[in-house]
């Protein structure tokens, strides 16, 4: 069989579109109906059946698919040993799912490492989306994501940072020159940054603290906080430690310990399941990792009135 229809047929499985095969493998999606095509006819069947948007494997395509992929990867480690990964020529596209604070936090770091051996490598940040970055990374959608989440499926993955938490609030708040003890941040009023992907976290080790909050205030971005709470002293936000430090050097904010034990919330870098170009993705990785771990993040345009949003 061609080898190009094996690779047409590991990308059409993994992204369940004709569309995005065609992207991955830089053909027109009119190429890859053609291989289809002839998939179809060496195998004796259809493969991928239209469900709605997308073309959903047969029992026959499941059963060959984690083989061809194999094969697939055996192939390009053979041949990446023989030529390796030459960034300095090359010019791909790497994808790469940020939150709005991971941009504001990292991209200037990313840029300036990638870029310094990679001239003509391009980059294109996707918008982070935890619900469906497992969907993303197992079908190639993105190469790598930054996040906090606990994700189930079988990818790569690496702690890059560990991040703790504090309690801020105004210098002005009755709490501020206090001791915050459990019962005193239980009874005061709290404001939380809503899609922050490390609050699970923080609300299990208070559930495991015996403390349950109910926040007066609900927010969708993190840059919403600092003046809020200068401007609303009854306030007080459990936020990163490296943002709120930030923020205090510049406003009138006290940050304290929290009152229950958390542990640092693991930053982790996934790197997507890969059936071709590997050695292009462990370069890729391996640079994110180190630019990441390498700097405690570009926050500072936070208090200039940016609006981030969430790990």
């Amino acid at each position: 069989m061609d080898l190009n229809l094996v690779r047409v047929f590991v990308a059409i499985f993994e992204t369940r579109s004709l569309t995005l095969a065609g992207e991955r493998l830089y053909v027109t999606q009119s190429a890859v109906s053609q291989s289809l095509g002839r998939l179809r006819a060496e195998l004796d069947d259809p493969l991928f059946e239209r469900a709605g948007r997308e073309m959903r494997p047969t029992a026959v395509a499941d059963g060959l698919f984690a083989s061809f992929r194999d094969a697939l990867m055996a192939i390009d480690r053979a041949v990446d040993a023989v030529h390796g990964f030459d960034a300095a020529a090359s010019d791909r596209v790497f994808r790469i799912a940020l939150s709005e604070l991971g941009e504001i936090g990292w991209l200037a770091n990313l840029f300036d490492a990638i870029h310094a051996v990679a001239p003509r490598v391009r980059i294109e940040v996707v918008p982070l989306d935890v619900e469906r970055l497992e969907e993303w990374l197992q079908r190639g959608t993105v190469d790598l994501a930054v996040t906090p989440a606990d994700l189930p499926g079988e990818f790569e993955r690496l702690i890059v940072k560990d991040q703790a938490y504090v309690a801020a609030m105004s210098s002005a708040h009755p709490l501020a020159t206090l001791d915050l003890t459990p019962e005193r941040f239980l009874g005061a009023d709290h404001v939380v940054v809503a899609g922050d992907s490390g609050l699970p976290l923080v609300e299990a080790a208070m559930r495991r603290a015996g403390l349950t909050l109910e926040p007066l205030v609900r927010v969708q971005h993190f840059a919403t906080l600092p003046h809020l709470l200068v401007d609303t002293p009854r306030l007080i936000a459990t936020v990163p430690a490296s943002i709120a430090q930030g923020w205090a050097a510049t406003l009138p904010l006290t940050l304290h310990k929290l009152p229950f034990p958390l542990a640092p919330v693991a930053l982790r870098l996934y790197q997507r399941r890969t059936s071709q170009h590997a050695g292009a993705l462990a370069w890729f990785a391996t640079t994110v990792a180190q630019a990441i771990a390498g700097t405690t993040g570009e926050f500072d345009s936070i208090r200039a009135g940016g609006a981030p949003g969430v790990w």
